[in-house]
């Protein structure tokens, strides 16, 4: 009866403990993201930093920016964007601490700087994950990795923002374009 007893402490403090780490936006391996802003009224406004962000094989331009062929959670809903919007930027999973989740995120932008080089890349969220971070595209995580830290490591430790893709001027200049490719 005895173990029963310490057995079920133990669950509950285990339980309390993963219910703070939430609370104060700890997130994947144990990184925690001490200044996660969110105010849902001006997309410039929703970011995180110290962000776990790893890579994965999108290869968005060896198949073209073919994004139905992918298994991209946002391509049901994305795939039939025009080729403009889905070459503009690098493919990116998101499941950041702060900002829209689900299809909600898809097709939105995030400029992702690395914390140790301060080196920037606007990225378009093409995918979920459940990191607790970012999934960049292979191509995306190397041009931020230049100081060539984190690909031994597996990972970068980023900041996002939210911000605005401009697809609404690229709309407009489509237009005017002779060759649209999908």
């Amino acid at each position: 009866m005895r173990r029963i007893g310490v057995a079920m402490i133990f669950m509950v403090m285990c339980l309390a403990a993963m219910a703070d780490t939430e609370q104060r936006g700890e997130q994947a391996k144990g990184q925690k993201c001490r200044k996660c802003q969110s105010n849902r009224g001006d997309l410039g406004t929703i970011s995180a930093d110290t962000i776990w962000a790893e890579y994965a094989y999108y290869n968005a331009t060896q198949i073209d920016y073919d994004l139905a062929s992918t298994n991209a959670f946002c391509a049901q809903w994305d795939s039939d964007k025009p080729y403009w919007w889905r070459s503009k930027y690098g493919w990116t999973a998101f499941c950041g601490p702060v900002g829209p989740q689900g299809q909600e995120a898809c097709g939105k932008c995030l400029k992702v700087t690395n914390t140790d080089t301060k080196d920037q890349v606007t990225v378009r969220i093409v995918d979920e994950c459940r990191m607790g971070g970012l999934v960049l595209d292979y191509d995306v995580f190397k041009a931020l990795d230049t100081d060539g830290h984190g690909m031994p490591r597996g990972h970068l430790i980023v900041d996002y923002v939210f911000v605005d893709c401009g697809d609404d001027d690229d709309a407009k200049n489509a237009l005017f374009s002779v060759i649209d490719r999908v």
